[in-house]
Formats: structure tokens, C-alpha cells, sequence
């Protein structure tokens, strides 16, 4: 026995009850079932640095409609959630605290620190946890992990070990990418290059022993500092007789070799380049090359040091502004040219990187980055959209070794031990008992720590209980889907293919799913600086979380970014209302009634119709979700249940509903196809919308345990009804033919008007006879009459064209004749005044010669129009007066 609905849907009460009742009934949870074929993802865990935004939204929205879809069609769904210690992030945010509280971090230690920041990880994770649950997703809380708890700290220190003792891993002098802010090294992958209006300097460089000199133009004239070669291009014949010779370094007055190398353009500029291994990677390589002397002339915090002589102290810039009028005042500046250039900045804290050389740990890319490559090229791989394979392909052909140490206390730290004796380095977990060379047994830990994207590259294995051989590792990996935003293919996605090659054998994943930002309603990207961000929560607690998840996958396309409307987000809180009393409606007329299946002979067209209807849906949606186009599916979901089954079968159906008494077989195919599509239906939007679907679904089949375990509707030749669908979709558009008239008319809707329908297709005349109660009250029709002939049709009636046929309604039906009469002469009494006014103006010699062009124009168009109208009017009185 179904039950009946609230009168009104209210998602605050709804929403929480039933996420309760899900997680109590544990549908989210996933075990080892061998007799069941399993999907799985994990969810790119949100960053403990804050509370969620839209991009967290959309991205969960994504990923819950996919499992739950998946879930609902039989598969052991499971979906792992988790968060990320967020390594720089968390570290300068916890910093900001203390500050606040003013304590250095310093002052607290190493130990002191990471306290603070474990708390931190409490609060945020917890918020992060309710946040999510908000949205309705159905992820594993069971399965909840975090990049730094036990086991994936273990799974760290395991593929750090693998990788060094393979000779992947190693420590050396790298020019790398340095925040003199966060004090820290960056991989490439954190740094953003954004454009600056910059200047290129012309510095003359003179030559030992001649009076000739070199020009060469630069951006950063401070690093000139740490110079040690000019290079020109061996080929390049202005340079050939210099190659070898000394060129003197302005301002430091030291000689400095003047060498040659393929790597410099002889068309750029001037052809001759100066060479600052410690402070460019170009450089640096160059430098290798010719063994040149490395000279770092900056400190941590980009000051100069002690190598920079006089400037030492000096910040950067302060040392630029001072260099450069030193240069200026001792002739060797030539010119000073504005230029736009590409600059590194850190994506958190958006400074100006600086190119320093530094003893890093660094990961080997060029062998784990082959079987990235060749699972794309195989098939092995799939991302979405396509477009996405050229970004991923480029930036794996032009690795560079990945900068993996970080100067910073949180995170995971490196399992390397330096023996306090003699300094032997010994990796391995945990501290050694006894060094190896010297028999010492005091050592000291690396002070460093590892890159963020080191751990999370990871997720998809160590999430499963690797290095540890478990059921669901076994079972449950790799991994069916990724969903992610396309901003992290290089920090993540790349990552976590490399790794799950070298260290499972497999790809973690076999298809990428990626998706676009949100956007605000001008198409900026939210950001705090800008102020245009939305808060997640604070839509769901105004509108609900159906309307929200609607939102944000309405129209979205992979890869694609999207801009956020809040009216969107009020209209489909409209839909969840309009599901919500279309189904209330259903369950009020099912009330006190036994309803069975019907014999296809009681079924009418308009049931076959809506049941083929909802048929063809249940294919194009099942079509649209395993393509990932889940924009797409949902609109279909959406227009059906509106247009189709609102709007139209229901309105159909209230005929033989309200005359149940009479017709009792009727009224039950009637009900039983309302019951039917609409569960069928419910079942196609519940991973779309999952409160409002499952509260009706269980009013509407109580012995049912819940609608998100019940199973996906498949398409079934049985529902296939195409005749019926033809005979409904005339009529359809019969119904449409006669409102369009009645409105053009102004016809009012209490006035009612008989209906002849003529066509000679005998098929069609028998559906329609059958439809026709049902339709009368869509057209306000007294009577509706069927034939094949005009037979009876009046002269005057009223004709509308549609396929197959003719409707006609007769004139006298839709129009009282006397006070249509009546309103022509009031109006063409108006119209002899306006047309008056306006020849009286036109004919004026004083206006047409005074007045601006412009109005004498619309005067003119008035004319025309009410001439126009005048004659339609006398046209129609004229056809009163026969």
C-alpha cells in the first residue's frame, strides 16, 4: 500500500533523515564479493586547508552520479573517500594562525608544530566529512582515508625505498624552481606562469685586451652578480675571432671566459648571451657542459648574499634598481626596452619564483614515464574529452626530473639517515641500529619532507592496503573511473599513472573523466581576491541539495568550464517541486486502491505511448552515461518527466482516473501506468537528484527496501510501441494546433468550441477515437468528432493544418458574433483618428522641414501599420455584414 506525500517538499527536513537512513543501512559500503563484478573510484581528496567550494562540488556530484548509476545497475559499487595533508597549503595556513596567536613557528619546534597542524587536520577533515555529506554522496565513510595516515605513510616510505634502491631516486645540485616566501623548493608543476610588463636591459660586456664590446640584454640584470662565461654560437661568424678569449663583467670587474655553444640563437637579440649557472636552468646546463664555476648570489629569502659584494642585504628588486643605476652611471648601460615576459609565481602564494641551485631529491622521469606513454598510445587509457590526450602526451615527451624535497615540517618526511660520524647517507625505514662504514650508531633524519602530489600519486593503490597483498586490492584495483578537473592532469593524474605502473603493473585507472571549472556568472574563475565565490552550503541550505547537484551538471560538458547561475539553481528547486506534486497527485488517486498489472488489450495508445516513451529513455540515457555525458543524459530525464509525462500523460490520464467507477479496467491501466513510469523515471534521475527521488520512490513502492539499491531500467522490446506513439504524437500536435489558435484569437478558456478532426489515415482515426475524452479538456473542446470527410464542417469554421489531416472549429463557437462586432467598430473608430493624426503631421510643410529625421521615420512606420490594420479590420467586419 503506498503512502502519501507532505504537501509540500521541504529538502531541510528530507535531506538528513535520509542520508541517516543510508549510511545506517550501510548502502555506501563495499565488500569482497567475487560473485559480483566490482566498479570502483576514488575520490580526489579534497585538501584539509579549508572548507569546500563549487569545484568541490561539481567534482563529487560528478563522481556520485556515476556510482550510484553503476550501483543501480548491479555492480559492487565502491567509491573511497579521503583527504590530503596538503603539504605547503596546510603548513603556511597554520603558520598564519600561530601568527595570529603570535607565536613563531620556530619557537615551537618541529614537534611543537606538527601538534598543532594534527589538530588542525581534526577539525578541517571533520568539517570537509559533513560538508560532503551535505551534497548526498555515497562514498565508503567506512573505507575514509587521509594521505598521512598509517597505511599510506607506510605505502610512502615503501616506493620511496623501491624507487632509490633502483637508482631512480637520487640527491643532487639541480637549478630548481624556489619561493623565497614559502621557503621552500617547487616542482615545475606548482609553478604558474603568468605575464608581467618587465624591461630588457642592453649591458655592454667589454673584451680584455680590445677596445670592442659584447651587448647582451637580460631581464634580471641583479643575477649578472653570478655571470661566469658569455656564450655565443660556434657558427655565428661576427663571434668567431672572440670564441676563447675574456670578456670583464661590468661593475664586479672580473674576466670571464667568452665561449661558444649550439643551444644559443644566433638570431635572437644580439647573438651572445651571458651565463649564470646558479640562477637560470639553461644556464646550469650549459654549465655543466663547459665546467663552469656555479656562483649562487641569493639567500633563502631573496636577498643578496655575501657574494654579491656591495649589494649583499639588498632584496632583489632593491639590488636590481641599485645595479641598474650603477650600470648606468658607469656607461655600461647601452638601453632599456619595455617587454612583457612569462614569469614562474607559486600557485599558493602567487610570488615571483626564483631558479636557485639547491641539494634536492629527485626522481628519474625518463624510464617510469614509458609505459604512461604507451597506455595512452594502446588504448589501455582513455581520457575525456579527447582534446585532453595532446596536454598529456606533451608534457610526458618533454619530462624533466621531478624535484620531489621540501623545506617544510608537514608532511611525509624522508626516510634518508645521515650517519653523525662520518656523514654516510643510509635510506631505509627507520633509523639504522649501526653505520655501515664507520660502526656509529647516532644518525640524523633528512630534515626535508615530500612533495603533496609524491603521496597522492599513489591514492588509487594505497587507498586498497598496498604494499600489503589484500582481498581488495585483489579485487577491487585498478580502479574503474577517475573524475577530475582538467587544472590537475600533470600534479595528479599523470602521477598516478607512472606510479601505478611501477609499482602494481597496472594502470591504476581505465578511463579519466575530466571536467571544467566553475565559473561565476561572467565567466571569472571564483577566487577569494575577487570575491565571487559560492558557498556550496549555502545554496543547499536555500534551495536544497537536488536543486545544487541539478546545477551544476545541467549542460555541462567534459572538459568544459561552466558558469554558475543562481536562477538555475532556483528553477530546478522548481523541478524537484513540480516531481513532488505531479507524484503527490499520483499517490492521492492511488489512495484505497488495489492496483494490478493490465491485460495489454486494456492498455490505451496514451499508456503504450508514455511506456514507449519511457523505454527509448531508459536506452538514451543508459547510451549517454556510459559515454560520460551526463549534461546530456540528465536534460533527457528532465524534459521527459516535465513535457512528456507531466504536462502531457498525466493530463491525459485524469479522464479515466476521475471516471473510475464506471470503467474500473480503465482507471487501473490508467494507475498502473502512472506508477510504472513514474518509478521508471525516479529510478533515471535518482543519481541526479537523490533525496527528492528516494523519499517519493518509497511512498510510492513501500515493500521496496530503497530506491538506491534498486536496479537501473533496461530497455525492453515488450514497451516497444511505435504505432501508439504515432497516433499520440498527431494528436499531440493536434492539441497544440487548436491552443495556438484559440490564443490567437483571444478566445476565452471558458469558452468551449467543438472539434473536428479530419484525416483519411483509418489507423489514426481509430486511435484517436479512443484518446478522445482524455484530450477534450487540452483543447477545451465541447465535442470531438473524427472523421474522414469535411462532411458537417462549416465554411467559416476556423482551419489548422497539422500532419496527416485537418482540425476545424467552427467560427460561431469561438467567437459571439455580436460583440465581436461591436470591438471592430470601437477599434476601427480608433484607428480613423491615428491614421488622421498622423497624415495631419505628414502633411505639414512646418513639421516635415523642422522636425529631426528620425521622428519623421516613425511617423511614417505608423502610418504603414495602421493602414495595415485598418484594412484587416474592415476585412473582417466586412465578412460580419455577408
Amino acid at each position: 500500500m503506498s503512502r502519501q506525500l507532505e504537501k509540500t517538499y521541504n529538502p531541510k527536513e528530507i535531506e538528513p533523515k535520509l542520508y541517516e537512513k543510508w549510511c545506517e543501512n550501510k548502502y555506501f559500503h563495499a565488500e569482497v564479493d567475487r560473485s559480483r563484478k566490482p566498479f570502483t573510484t576514488v575520490m580526489p581528496p579534497p585538501n584539509i586547508t579549508g572548507k569546500l567550494h563549487m569545484g568541490h562540488a561539481l567534482d563529487n556530484t560528478l563522481q556520485d552520479i556515476l556510482i550510484r548509476y553503476k550501483r543501480m545497475q548491479g555492480y559492487n559499487a565502491l567509491w573511497i573517500p579521503g583527504t590530503d595533508h596538503a603539504a605547503i597549503s596546510t603548513e603556511v595556513k597554520v603558520t598564519d594562525q600561530l601568527k595570529k596567536e603570535g607565536i613563531d613557528k620556530r619557537d615551537l619546534g618541529r614537534e611543537g608544530f606538527l601538534k598543532r597542524t594534527w589538530e588542525w587536520k581534526e577539525e578541517y577533515a571533520g568539517t570537509i566529512e559533513s560538508q560532503l555529506k551535505k551534497l548526498g554522496v555515497s562514498c565508503d565513510w567506512d573505507r575514509e582515508r587521509f594521505t598521512m595516515d598509517e597505511g599510506c605513510s607506510e605505502a610512502v616510505e615503501e616506493v620511496f625505498i623501491r624507487l632509490y634502491e633502483k637508482g631512480y631516486i637520487y640527491k643532487g645540485s639541480r637549478i630548481i624552481n624556489w619561493c623565497p616566501v614559502c621557503q621552500t623548493s617547487l616542482s615545475d608543476a606548482e609553478v604558474e606562469h603568468e605575464e608581467q610588463a618587465g624591461h630588457f636591459w642592453h649591458i655592454r660586456y667589454p673584451i680584455a685586451g680590445t677596445d670592442r664590446s659584447l651587448v647582451i640584454a637580460t631581464t634580471r640584470p641583479e643575477t649578472m652578480l653570478g655571470d661566469t662565461a658569455i656564450v655565443v654560437n660556434p657558427d655565428d661568424e661576427r663571434y668567431t675571432d672572440i670564441i676563447g678569449k675574456m670578456a670583464i663583467l661590468p661593475l664586479v670587474n672580473k674576466e670571464i671566459p667568452i665561449i661558444a655553444d649550439s643551444y644559443v640563437d644566433k638570431e635572437f637579440g644580439t647573438g651572445a648571451m651571458k651565463v649564470t649557472p646558479a640562477h637560470d636552468p639553461n644556464d646550469f646546463e650549459i654549465g655543466k657542459r663547459h665546467n663552469l664555476e656555479e656562483i649562487n648570489i641569493m639567500n633563502d629569502d631573496a636577498t643578496i648574499n655575501e657574494n654579491g659584494g656591495k649589494y649583499a642585504g639588498m632584496d632583489r628588486y632593491e639590488a636590481r634598481e641599485a645595479i641598474v643605476q650603477d650600470l648606468k652611471d658607469q656607461g655600461y648601460l647601452v638601453k632599456v626596452e619595455e617587454y612583457a615576459h612569462n614569469v614562474g609565481v607559486h600557485e599558493r602564494c602567487k610570488q615571483t619564483v626564483e631558479p636557485l641551485i639547491k641539494q634536492q631529491w629527485f626522481v628519474r622521469m625518463e624510464e617510469l614515464a614509458k609505459p604512461a606513454i604507451k597506455a595512452l598510445e594502446t588504448g589501455e587509457l582513455k581520457l575525456i574529452p579527447e582534446r585532453m590526450n595532446k596536454v598529456y602526451m606533451q608534457w610526458l615527451n618533454n619530462i624533466r626530473d621531478w624535484c620531489i624535497s621540501r623545506q617544510i615540517w608537514w608532511g611525509h618526511r624522508i626516510p634518508a639517515y645521515y650517519c653523525d660520524e662520518c656523514g654516510e647517507m643510509i635510506v631505509s625505514k627507520g633509523a639504522p641500529e649501526v653505520c655501515p662504514k664507520c660502526g656509529c650508531t647516532h644518525f640524523t633524519q633528512d630534515e626535508d619532507t615530500l612533495d603533496t602530489w609524491f603521496s597522492s600519486a599513489l591514492w588509487p593503490f594505497s587507498t586498497l592496503g598496498w604494499p600489503k597483498q589484500t582481498e581488495e586490492l585483489d579485487y577491487f584495483y585498478p580502479t574503474d573511473v577517475l573524475v577530475t578537473g582538467y587544472d590537475i592532469i600533470f600534479f595528479w593524474v599523470i602521477r598516478m599513472v607512472f606510479s601505478g605502473f611501477e609499482h602494481t603493473g597496472k594502470c591504476p585507472f581505465h578511463t579519466v573523466f575530466f571536467h571544467g571549472l566553475i565559473r561565476d556568472d561572467q565567466g571569472r574563475k571564483m577566487s577569494k581576491s575577487l570575491g565571487n565565490g559560492i558557498d556550496p552550503l549555502e545554496i543547499i541550505d536555500q534551495y536544497g541539495a537536488d536543486a545544487l547537484r541539478l546545477t551544476v551538471v545541467t549542460g555541462n560538458a567534459p572538459g568544459n568550464d561552466m558558469r554558475f547561475y543562481r536562477e538555475k539553481v532556483e528553477a530546478n528547486r522548481n523541478f524537484a517541486n513540480k516531481v513532488w506534486n505531479a507524484s503527490r497527485f499520483i499517490l492521492m488517486n492511488m489512495e484505497d486502491k488495489v492496483i494490478s498489472r493490465p491485460d495489454d488489450t486494456d492498455l490505451s495508445p496514451s499508456d503504450k505511448w508514455i511506456l514507449s516513451k519511457v523505454n527509448t529513455l531508459a536506452k538514451d540515457v543508459t547510451e549517454n552515461m556510459d559515454k560520460f555525458e551526463l549534461g546530456i543524459a540528465v536534460q533527457k530525464v528532465y524534459d521527459f518527466i516535465w513535457d512528456e509525462f507531466c504536462d502531457w500523460y498525466i493530463e491525459m490520464a485524469k479522464y479515466r482516473i476521475y471516471y473510475a467507477d464506471e470503467n474500473y479496467k480503465a482507471a487501473n491501466a490508467a494507475l498502473w501506468t502512472l506508477k510504472t513510469v513514474l518509478g521508471n523515471a525516479l529510478k533515471l534521475l535518482h543519481p541526479y537528484m537523490p533525496f527528492v527521488t528516494e523519499e517519493i520512490y518509497s511512498a510510492l513502492v513501500p515493500e521496496e527496501e530503497s530506491l538506491m539499491m534498486s536496479s537501473w531500467p533496461v530497455y525492453t522490446e515488450e514497451w516497444a510501441f511505435p504505432a501508439e506513439e504515432n497516433i499520440v504524437e498527431h494528436l499531440k500536435e493536434i492539441v497544440r494546433g487548436v491552443r495556438n489558435a484559440r490564443a490567437e484569437m483571444n478566445v476565452p478558456n471558458g469558452r468551449k468550441a467543438k472539434v473536428f478532426i479530419v484525416s483519411e489515415d483509418k489507423e489514426l482515426c481509430e486511435g484517436f477515437e479512443t484518446l478522445k475524452e482524455s484530450v477534450k479538456p487540452l483543447m477545451n473542446a465541447s465535442e470531438v468528432l473524427i472523421q474522414e470527410t469535411k462532411e458537417g464542417v462549416s465554411e467559416d469554421a476556423v482551419s489548422i493544418v497539422v500532419p496527416d489531416g485537418a482540425v476545424y472549429m467552427p467560427l460561431e463557437d469561438l467567437i459571439d458574433f455580436e460583440q465581436e462586432k461591436e470591438r471592430l467598430l470601437k477599434e476601427e473608430e480608433k484607428l480613423k483618428k491615428e491614421l488622421a493624426r498622423v497624415n495631419g503631421m505628414l502633411n505639414n510643410e512646418k513639421f516635415m522641414s523642422k522636425a529631426p529625421e528620425a521622428k519623421v521615420q516613425e511617423e511614417r512606420a505608423k502610418l504603414e501599420k495602421y493602414t495595415q490594420m485598418m484594412e484587416q479590420v474592415k476585412e473582417r467586419l466586412a465578412s460580419f455584414m455577408k
